[in-house]
């Protein structure tokens, strides 16, 4: 599993100010809070006004002050392109992304080739927007997969299905999920894949966040997930991934997460789990799982035993 912190993130209202600041000792420690990540997704939205050719300042701050690797998010090509020169590990790098536009698909695939890095890859359209159905987003990874298969570019390809939060559109986490697991078992040549584990539960209060994070990922992980965008600080997600990865769970409560993995994974039911109903934690998991799988619907307080 290769696991990209999202920490620094121009949507932050402290991290867009460092970065207008070009404040080197705040963004050394949102590096540092990323020590546990194999890469750093520096979103920076549009990188537009002030904050034009910002890349070109933290690409090297990454690079000098950890092992990171780097992931360039943002809609501003220009700028991304521009960024390179300011980047020693070229080819690990990740561009973050591409929708399935056939010009911006052109152009994103021609500048991955050319820099032998790699690719994120969503499943919607800036015409279409998201497709509402697993059908509808396998329709433009399909096409994704035909360009990509052209231009010999699949080694380096991550597909994005496209998580969405509970609570605007609660039925999207499982069509997300069973994009997920189409993308790993449809194509002949094998893909990646990715997602943004945070967005399902961007709106969520905080203290329900990363337990709806840490099911999620359990269960997108069954389906096959290859990397994730994730809060570098939540030390117990790590842990559970890296559980996961290994298949060797510490107590009873890993055991429920692995099994809960291993339903999607064999197709089975949420219904053939077995778990302490007298286990506080446990039965949170298990109400995150409802929900999570459209079983139960959301409200905030859900989880509550």
């Amino acid at each position: 599993m290769i696991l990209i912190g999202e920490n620094i993130h121009v949507v932050s209202a402290a991290v867009k100010e460092a970065l207008l600041k070009k404040d080197e000792a705040f963004i050394k420690q949102l590096i540092s809070l990323q020590n546990k990540m194999d890469y750093a997704d520096l979103n920076v939205g549009p990188a537009r006004g002030e904050l034009r050719g910002i890349l070109n300042f933290l690409c090297p701050v990454v690079e000098a002050n950890s092992d990171l690797k780097i992931s360039l998010d943002t809609v501003n090509f220009e700028d991304m392109k521009a960024s390179f020169e300011f980047v020693k590990n070229q080819k690990d790098v990740i561009l973050n992304s591409t929708a399935g536009d056939s010009a911006q698909l052109d152009m994103m695939t021609d500048f991955a080739l050319e820099k032998e890095c790699n690719l994120i890859a969503l499943t919607m359209t800036k015409a279409g927007g998201i497709p509402d159905t697993c059908d509808g987003r396998m329709e433009i990874a399909f096409e994704i997969y035909e360009q990509c298969l052209k231009k010999n570019l699949l080694e380096k390809l991550y597909f994005d299905p496209l998580v969405l939060p509970l609570t605007a559109a609660q039925a999207q986490a499982k069509e997300a999920l069973d994009t997920l697991k189409m993308l790993k078992e449809t194509f002949e040549v094998p893909v990646k894949t990715v997602i943004g584990l945070s967005n399902i539960s961007n709106g969520s209060p905080a203290g329900l966040r990363r337990l709806i994070n840490r099911v999620y990922a359990s269960l997108c992980i069954g389906a096959g997930l290859d990397a994730v965008i994730m809060d570098a600080a939540d030390d117990e997600l790590i842990r559970i991934l890296k559980m996961l990865d290994s298949q060797n769970p510490e107590n009873e409560t890993d055991k429920l997460y692995l099994d809960l993995s291993d339903m999607i994974k064999n197709f089975t039911d949420l219904e053939e789990i077995s778990y302490d109903k007298s286990n506080h934690e446990q039965v949170r998991i298990i109400k995150t799982c409802e929900v999570l799988l459209n079983k139960k619907i959301y409200s905030d307080s859900f989880a509550q035993v």
